[in-house]
């Protein structure tokens, strides 16, 4: 019996992945895969006849034209990003959320990609737009688009996250019934490709107590955020690209500003002014929504970046396995605004017992994290969740501990461990562990 050779790696089922795919082999043989594996017919008894009667209709004629930009089929059409209901009712705001339990690896299509609009999103005329660098510079610039495309260029992967994203789970007293992508759709994984903002800032001249950058966007609202001048002369660039691409107007074309790791709300789109300046500006869009309020009162300014966090997407919620009981592989993205991801833990028993999860590669700093590991679930009912941990030793906190630090109205740069209750009918539903 292959069965003696798959290791336990944790309680209630979670199996060693090198064991597991060594067996893997004969598993049709050893075990009741249900779903895994169907029969397939001795076709060399049947007479041809049978057989080409037997072929499916678009083998039996020519398919149709392809089109001038591809398309995803027809038959993934239910993949499509969430509109936040429980949104502001303003026409001009919104908020879509990415089908991130749909997703694979570490990309997220550009038309999949979560998107928060304040103000709309403006019909900008790439030949008219320009970006504008001035204040505490000795040399003021603008630059148009063809000008910028003629400067070069970095691409990088990166995730990008909403400061409220999950937030639902960080202020409601009880577990809403929501999927992966209702709860935490504000998240998704690109290659971005741009200038780095150090050439532009470097050719202005930056004078001695330039200190912070004001951006702003070319929206009706003017949105505008103070950032630290460090950052951006760190890793932040004027992005042109998307998945190999040019951005899309939800995205920001013709051009957004990026800045790896920190919250999305700063990642000003339709980037149009940096102004440098010795001092924050407290902007409306920073003084208000985006400050964070600890338990005892007091206000947290300026918490840019994004922690560390992670989340089972297969199996998530409003989901069902198939099998009542059997073999699945838990998979999901883990990811830290600090840096790369150094391990992901996983636990099937509502964290009595944990197991380290496999990394697939590339591991890359402030990006997504792929991470995956096989369990044989026993039909009984249980809880699943994931722990994760950079490459600073940052460790994702239980919803409990971030709880404790926070308001009970707070719910910006929320992180805690998310928990998936598994029913003996193989429903799974939100929980709080």
């Amino acid at each position: 019996m292959r069965k003696a050779f798959l290791k336990t790696a944790a309680g209630n089922g979670l199996l060693d992945r090198r064991s597991f795919l060594q067996s893997g082999i004969a598993l049709s043989t050893s075990f009741s895969l249900g779903a895994f594996a169907a029969p397939v017919s001795d076709l060399n008894t049947a007479p041809n006849s049978s057989i080409a009667a037997s072929f499916p209709e678009w083998m039996k004629t020519p398919g149709r034209a392809d089109t001038e930009y591809g398309q995803p089929s027809i038959y993934e059409k239910q993949v499509q990003r969430h509109l936040q209901k429980s949104a502001p009712e303003a026409s001009l705001f919104s908020i879509w959320h990415t089908p991130i339990e749909n997703q694979r690896g570490i990309i997220t299509p550009s038309g999949l990609h979560f998107t928060v609009n304040h103000n709309g999103i403006p019909d900008i005329d790439p030949q008219q737009h320009v970006l504008m660098i001035h204040g505490l510079v000795d040399k003021p610039l603008k630059f148009d688009v063809e000008s910028l495309m003629r400067y070069p260029m970095v691409s990088v992967i990166h995730f990008l996250e909403c400061a409220g994203n999950t937030a639902t789970n960080a202020v409601s007293l009880s577990p809403l019934d929501q999927s992966a992508q209702e709860l935490s759709g504000q998240m998704s994984g690109s290659e971005w490709a741009g200038i780095p903002l150090k050439y532009l800032l470097k050719e202005t001249g930056l004078k001695a107590n330039a200190k912070w950058v004001i951006a702003e966007g070319a929206d009706g609202g003017s949105h505008s955020r103070s950032i630290p001048l460090d950052k951006l002369q760190d890793d932040a660039m004027v992005a042109l690209y998307q998945n190999g691409e040019r951005i899309r107007p939800s995205q920001g074309y013709p051009m957004r500003l990026f800045v790896p790791g920190w919250e999305g709300n700063l990642n000003v789109k339709w980037l149009h002014r940096l102004e440098v300046t010795d001092q924050p500006a407290y902007t409306k869009d920073e003084s208000g929504l985006y400050s964070d309020i600890l338990d005892d009162g007091r206000i947290q300014r300026f918490s840019f970046h994004m922690d560390v966090k992670s989340l089972i997407t297969r199996p998530s919620g409003k989901q069902l396995l198939p099998e009542k009981k059997g073999f699945y592989e838990i998979s999901g993205l883990a990811w830290s605004g600090y840096g790369k991801i150094k391990q992901v833990e996983v636990s099937a028993d509502g964290g009595k017992t944990w197991a380290p999860a496999h990394l697939e590669g590339p591991i890359l700093p402030k990006s997504l994290t792929r991470f995956t590991i096989p369990w044989r679930w026993n039909g009984s009912e249980t809880v699943l969740l994931s722990r994760a941990t950079d490459e600073l030793g940052r460790v994702q906190p239980t919803r409990d501990q971030w709880r404790d630090q926070y308001a009970s109205y707070s719910f910006n740069h929320y992180n805690g461990i998310q928990a998936w209750h598994i029913a003996r009918d193989g429903i799974v539903e939100n929980c709080y562990g």
